[in-house]
């Protein structure tokens, strides 16, 4: 029975790779000369510190746009609001979401049923897996998978005939 994963990945080697471009254009800029901006990858995502809100907002820009350049939805990342960090130094985290949360994985379960294509839906840890009869009839799910409106980037893997 043919079947594909839906799924919401990060490619973390861009993610990487967009990083060490901002880290070069903070350290290259004149607008961000002796105003300390930095970013770092941390555990709980990424870091972005500067001496003043203004400059730490300005950094954001900055990683959004190489994010976009190097194919990296903007779905995936959930910018937090930027704290003083102590001294005269903000912080900002900005979190990287990836998988499909319970919520989720419904709402495309549920878009699924109710467009009558005859395909079976299934949770399977953050993915959803999507099984039918025959191939036009997955095409069809992807279709109509792509043309939904969520808040997190899917990509499609593992199509078995």
């Amino acid at each position: 029975m043919p079947s594909f994963d839906v799924v919401s990945k990060v490619n973390w080697a861009e993610v990487d790779n967009a990083l060490n471009q901002v880290k070069k254009e903070l350290a290259q800029r004149y607008d961000f000369k002796d105003t300390g901006a930095n970013i770092e990858k941390t555990k709980e995502g990424l870091v972005i510190t500067a001496n003043s809100e203004g400059r730490v907002e300005a950094a954001f820009d900055v990683l959004k746009d190489k994010l976009v350049k190097r194919h990296v939805s903007l779905k995936h990342i959930d910018p937090q609001t930027a704290q003083p960090a102590g001294g005269s130094t903000f912080r900002q985290l900005i979190k990287v979401k990836e998988g499909i949360d319970r919520d989720r994985a419904r709402k495309v379960i549920d878009a699924v049923k109710g467009s009558k294509i005859k395909v079976q839906a299934a949770i399977h840890d953050d993915t959803v897996r999507v099984s039918g009869k025959n191939r036009d009839d997955l095409q069809a799910t992807i279709a109509l998978l792509r043309g939904l409106e969520l808040d997190i980037e899917l990509q499609f893997q593992n199509f078995r005939e």
